[in-house]
């Protein structure tokens, strides 16, 4: 069956994909774990360097002649607006013989309403002795002044009403007079006139006597609010616990850590555009991903996890010894971000290859990556770029390079006319990827595959090309086909799939 697969750009890609910014994200996890654990030691540190200052509180009922069941508050938040005035806060340094401004003392307590009738107040100071004495003065001086403005306020009301109330008796003393000693049955020609006045006088009377309940009302009422504005609570110093301040501050700063590490994670991920998966290195390069490796452990390894390290070099080996068994010129290997894991594979593809004749590794690295490292007795020779040439023909030469920037393009065809590229994930920018495939290709340097250094372990995209067999190694698998009625040839691609190999590529120490 002759199948027939390209893939196109989408014409509708999304601005941000989210898939891949996830894998940033994750990859970049020592940045916000440090940024959480920075937090985390930072709140910790607050609590411990800096801990809070001697505090008291007190709880004072608060009467009002307003109280209404469906208040929402707002009498209350009046005090203690009230309790932050210079007129209290005199009162209080007054009691406490403190020569302090007023000013400055409103910034060491503040005032909370608990619910309608129930004001908190919260004092610091120097000690707890002196936190507690200033809970009670300012305490004590809202009480007074509260109940000093209650008692103006029925003072005054019931001075109104009993001027109300004299006026009325002034009127009613016009209306007695205008009556006289008359009545309607002595004087018919006049008695709806002093119908009207009897009226009047009848009015005159029941208005004075509500005037004077509700004077009376506004006297009686006064007592019942002196007597329910008091302290409920006494002024008593706050304790506070070293270690459950710690863990609280600890917990704060390790969640704004962690939040500003994802942040700033995800932020440097949209900015830097550097690929990670595998399906976007591969189209940024313009070839498939071949084998991979994991990042070597920075820690010492168990016994299993060298062999399985072992073992997936070993199998990388054989991978790109088939490559290079199947090439007739000479090929190199260029590295991008992991000159050091570059070196390894390619002494270990000499060791592999020597056994079929005499191999040579040509050093083109611009630091001292492979001259300076650990080789076996018996491993093949490596040499500088300047005595590749005077080598015989016979030998089989392997180039190690770098594409990074500042790289001689015009160099790299003295490495190897054709070329595996072993790239770490996200370590050059899509931009820099673009630059190396299309240097490559003025250099007429076939891209063999892509050797992916730390891929994600989660990462699922597929790093195959199925375009673009002259470049792919998927393309040496495709045979001609039947050319169906056409002048050109049909291509059936033979179903190959790249190596994968999960461990990493460290050194057995």
């Amino acid at each position: 069956m002759t199948t027939s697969r390209t893939s196109e750009p989408s014409a509708a890609a999304p601005l941000l994909d989210l898939r891949a910014l996830v894998v940033a994200v994750r990859r970049r996890r020592r940045l916000w774990c440090s940024l959480a654990l920075l937090g985390l030691l930072v709140g910790a540190a607050v609590a411990v360097m800096l801990p809070p200052p001697p505090a008291a509180v007190t709880k004072v009922l608060v009467a009002h002649q307003d109280d209404q069941p469906n208040d929402t508050g707002t009498l209350i938040r009046t005090d203690a607006e009230l309790l932050r005035t210079t007129r209290i806060a005199d009162k209080a340094l007054q009691s406490l013989k403190s020569p302090e401004r007023p000013e400055d003392f409103m910034r060491d307590y503040r005032g909370t309403g608990l619910t309608n009738n129930l004001l908190r107040i919260d004092v610091t100071g120097d000690s707890d002795a002196e936190a507690v004495a200033r809970a009670k003065a300012l305490a004590d001086a809202f009480v007074a002044d509260h109940v000093k403005r209650m008692r103006e306020a029925a003072k005054a009301e019931s001075k109104a009403l009993l001027n109300q109330r004299d006026r009325m008796q002034d009127e009613l003393a016009k209306v007695n007079k205008a009556i006289g000693d008359r009545s309607p049955e002595s004087d018919p020609k006049a008695s709806a006139s002093i119908e009207s006045l009897f009226a009047r006088r009848a009015e005159l009377t029941s208005r004075i006597t509500d005037f004077d309940q509700r004077a009376e009302e506004a006297r009686v009422g006064t007592p019942k609010l002196v007597a329910g504005t008091q302290i409920v609570d006494a002024p008593r110093a706050v304790r506070h616990s070293l270690p459950k301040a710690a863990v609280t501050n600890a917990a704060i700063g390790l969640l704004l850590g962690l939040v500003l590490g994802l942040a700033v994670a995800a932020v440097g991920a949209v900015v830097a555009d550097r690929p990670v998966l595998r399906r976007e290195i591969a189209a940024n390069l313009g070839a498939s991903v071949v084998a991979e490796l994991r990042r070597p452990p920075r820690l010492p390894t168990r016994p299993w996890q060298r062999r399985r390290t072992r073992e997936a070099r070993t199998r990388l080996t054989t991978t790109l010894a088939r490559t290079v068994r199947g090439s007739a010129e000479p090929v190199s290997l260029l590295e991008l971000g992991c000159a050091r894991g570059t070196s390894v594979i390619a002494l270990d593809l000499a060791g592999a290859l020597a056994a079929e004749g005499p191999v040579v590794v040509v050093d083109g690295l611009p630091g001292p990556q492979l001259a300076d490292s650990r080789r076996q007795p018996g491993a093949p020779d490596v040499v500088s770029g300047e005595r590749a040439a005077a080598l015989p023909h016979e030998v089989r030469r392997i180039g190690v390079g770098s594409v990074a920037p500042g790289t001689a393009w015009t160099d790299l065809q003295y490495l190897g006319t054709r070329t595996v590229l072993v790239v770490r994930a996200g370590h050059a920018g899509a931009a820099w990827l673009h630059t190396v495939a299309r240097q490559l290709a003025d250099q007429r340097i076939p891209v063999l595959g892509v050797v992916l250094i730390d891929p994600d372990p989660r990462d699922r995209t597929d790093g195959t090309l199925w375009d673009g067999p002259h470049i792919a190694l998927r393309g040496h698998g495709e045979r001609p086909a039947r050319q169906n009625g056409t002048d050109q040839p049909r291509t059936e691609r033979l179903p190959m799939r790249a190596a994968r190999v999960p461990d990493s590529d460290q050194e057995d120490r």
